[in-house]
């Protein structure tokens, strides 16, 4: 009988996939959709208006127009539809992995923590990362932090340091006491006062306390104290001659897991913590976040702001390519996490669960990685910069995981590390020593200096890092192209969205800093659509079709502006003019517009509703969309015509961390903040549109009032009104703070008085044109 158990237990597997059914209805609804689609192409194509006398107002133009913005927004419907028509999930089984499996020969973790600016990436929110990293409920023996600061800075170095102290509390106070979050910050933030174990809860608290306070006030001050450079031999790194841009290859194993006195107050062993900062100099390409990460994952296989915030992101692929390297060096463990600086771990099993998928016997082999949603923990009520994304982490990248395939985002992902070295799944021989390198009998300096090599300037000269190896170089999102370039190569991927988030992050707190957001993400989007890893060029052949239209709803994120901003300028200016676009409303050709509007939306409605939106929040993210095609995407698809013909150069941004008390009032009351005179150009283009589409409305219907026009000619322009209405509605925060706010996240005069006279200047044009 025990026999037979043992089989049985065998034959299940670590993981289920499970495809949601009863999409057959939905592909019903979705073919009416598409056919309304295709009688609104119909009816602009057999009305095109070629008569000489209807072309002296310019009827046709505004009709060309609406008609390529029509038939654009058709097609990008047809391919958002991959992501909708197979969503399949994934459950672990993480009890009977342990039943299976002893726990110590799981396999290791290299756990990689990216950060670049010590001022816009407060080492507060680093380390909170990488002690909460720390903590996870896996072997300490198995488990190394690497944390890559492409600053250079030793304020992130001291921060560390006092980590590195501090951790020897908190691991064992977290495991006593089984506590969920593991984020110091987030721990004491959400979690009050407990008298189960009043004692050790006061007494850690104020050891953090006590941390936060001296890391805060050495960052303030700019500079190390003398007497805490005294404290450990890496500050001796640092000299009056080292900048940000200029220094040598920094590695240091502050608790080596291996050794005696790498352990915690109980006595146990800690998981190993490194730090690292990969040489710069002047004259070497770093190639941004890309060049570190690859620095990291080595198997000896051979407008001001914007632009600042930018950057800072590049740095961070840069440094996981570096710590690929330098990884491989000290540990080589088989699985690899990587994590934004401000993403820290909300769940301390989840290593547990992800290994059920890499270590199933029978459908894991094939698994490259392992991504999870970017999830936030300082999100309002109803999102109102609509950054959580439900039906987006819920619905569509799971509808893209029904081709096989998971998108890589770049954070939140656990990778299998040789898929990650550049290896075709075909060449792929599972390694059943899952950690050949932590039996080294080096010591620690030695490891640093060996280690120091991998992260030179010239290590990547004439190899295929940034190529066939590592992440891909040359590339703002750099994580979309990597994961595309893994399942081109043969190897498969999974998304997975727990119950319990597995990472939560922070969202932007205001417009600007989620418009710069946005234009980073889009504009690397496009260049990757644009550049040799285009889905439809470079999977040809290797990924199926449903996976190369599913990678395009998000590279498409920026052309898909110019039908958008076409659609929001025409209506309010033909209205203005009277020149009717489109069918009365008692014509039969109104249907299928009609028809296609209100379906889409509710659907749409329904949709967020079901992902755990509220009706307010679904309306904020109307309103989102609009203002991010119209300003984000829209710049993003400029900037990427002018790097096209060499007029600009890719840039990088990164987007600050740092919230004052002001602005997170603002936040909290779910009032939208627009002051940042840094994003003026964008917020003109957005009070611009705005505006001509509140005159465009009230032209209109006074020119049905005043003219006293018939029901045949006012009924001619009220699909028109229609829209401008919906624009205004969606705009009524704009309004506010153009004319009635005057707090400091209001929109100044000057770009009210710059938006009218772009108005007046483009109505003017549009008249003798």
């Amino acid at each position: 009988m025990g026999e037979k158990s043992c089989e049985i237990e065998e034959r299940v597997g670590l993981f289920e996939r499970k495809e949601v059914r009863k999409r057959g209805v939905y592909k019903v609804f979705a073919s009416t959709i598409f056919a309304a689609i295709c009688f609104i192409w119909v009816y602009r194509f057999r009305n095109i208006p070629y008569d000489d006398d209807d072309d002296d107002d310019g009827r046709y133009w505004y009709w060309l127009l609406l008609f390529m913005s029509e038939f654009a927004f058709g097609l990008y419907w047809i391919i958002t539809q991959s992501v909708r028509w197979r969503i399949v999930y994934h459950t672990p089984f993480k009890h009977t992995l342990l039943n299976r499996y002893d726990e110590q020969k799981l396999g290791g973790v290299d756990i990689f923590v990216c950060t670049a600016d010590p001022i816009l990436e407060p080492p507060m929110i680093v380390i909170n990362t990488v002690l909460s990293a720390m903590a996870y409920n896996y072997p300490s023996n198995n488990l190394t932090v690497y944390l890559s600061d492409d600053g250079g800075s030793d304020l992130t170095f001291y921060a560390l340091f006092k980590a590195s102290i501090f951790s020897k509390h908190w691991v064992p106070f977290c495991t006593r006491f089984n506590i969920q979050p593991r984020s110091p910050e987030a721990y004491f933030a959400t979690q009050n006062y407990t008298t189960n174990f009043a004692q050790e809860w006061l007494s850690i608290k104020k050891l953090y306390e006590n941390m936060k306070r001296d890391i805060e006030s050495v960052v303030a001050n700019g500079k190390v104290p003398d007497d805490a450079r005294k404290q450990h031999n890496g500050f001796s790194e640092w000299n009056h001659k080292t900048t940000k841009q200029d220094h040598q290859s920094i590695v240091q194993i502050m608790i080596d897991g291996r050794d005696k006195n790498g352990v915690d107050e109980d006595g146990y062993g800690l998981a190993t913590l490194v730090y690292m900062a990969r040489e710069k100099r002047p004259n070497y390409p770093h190639h941004f976040k890309a060049g570190a990460m690859n620095a990291l994952v080595c198997h000896h296989y051979m407008y001001i702001y914007i632009y600042i915030c930018m950057y800072i992101y590049l740095l961070s692929l840069l440094m996981c390519l570096v710590q690929i390297r330098v990884s491989s060096e000290i540990t080589n463990a088989p699985y690899i996490l990587n994590l934004d600086c401000d993403m820290y771990p909300n769940n301390a099993d989840i290593i547990h669960e992800v290994l059920c998928f890499f270590m199933d016997e029978v459908k894991g082999h094939d698994i490259a990685y392992v991504q999870f949603p970017q999830n936030y923990n300082n999100l309002t009520n109803n999102d109102h910069y609509a950054n959580s994304c439900l039906a987006t982490d819920k619905l569509e990248l799971a509808g893209i995981c029904g081709h096989g395939a998971a998108l890589y985002c770049g954070t939140g992902c656990f990778h299998r590390r040789e898929s990650l070295s550049g290896t075709y799944f075909k060449d792929y021989l599972p390694n059943k020593d899952t950690n050949p390198k932590r039996e080294d009998k080096r010591t620690v300096n030695e490891l640093n200096e060996a280690s120091k090599a991998l992260a030179t300037c010239t290590f990547e000269k004439d190899t295929q890092w940034g190529k066939e190896m590592g992440l891909v170089y040359g590339i703002p999102v750099e994580d979309i192209a990597t994961g595309l370039a893994i399942s081109c190569r043969g190897w498969k991927s999974i998304y997975y969205n727990p119950e319990r988030k597995a990472f939560l992050g922070v969202a932007p707190t205001t417009l600007d800093v989620a418009l710069v957001q946005h234009k980073r993400w889009s504009e690397g989007m496009f260049q990757v659509f644009f550049s040799k890893y285009c889905p439809f060029i470079y999977g040809h052949g290797k990924i199926n079709f449903g996976l190369q239209m599913g990678y395009c709803v998000y590279l498409l994120w920026a052309p898909m502006s110019l039908p958008t901003l076409s659609y929001v300028i025409v209506s309010p200016i033909t209205l203005l003019r009277g020149i009717p676009l489109f069918p009365q409303l008692t014509s039969l050709w109104f249907l299928p517009f009609a028809y296609a509007f209100v379906a889409t939306n509710a659907y749409s409605l329904g949709e967020a509703l079901s992902c755990g939106s509220t009706i307010k929040g679904w309306w904020n993210l109307q309103r989102m969309r609009l203002i991010r095609r119209t300003t984000s995407y829209l710049f993003s698809f400029i900037d990427n015509i002018t790097k096209k013909f060499g007029l600009s150069q890719t840039n990088f941004v990164i987007t600050d961390k740092v919230v004052s008390e002001d602005v997170q009032k603002r936040y909290e009351q779910e009032v939208i903040d627009f002051g940042n005179s840094s994003n003026s150009i964008m917020l003109t283009i957005l009070a611009t549109v705005a505006l001509l589409n509140l005159f465009g409305l009230v032209g209109g219907i006074m020119r049905i009032v005043i003219m006293d026009l018939g029901f045949t000619s006012s009924s001619q322009l009220m699909i028109q009104i229609m829209v401008s209405a919906l624009v205004v509605m969606v705009y009524l925060p704009v309004y506010e703070a153009l004319f009635i706010r005057t707090d400091k996240g209001s929109i100044s005069s000057s770009i009210m008085f710059k938006s009218i006279a772009f108005i007046s200047l483009g109505c003017c044009l549009a008249h003798f044109i």
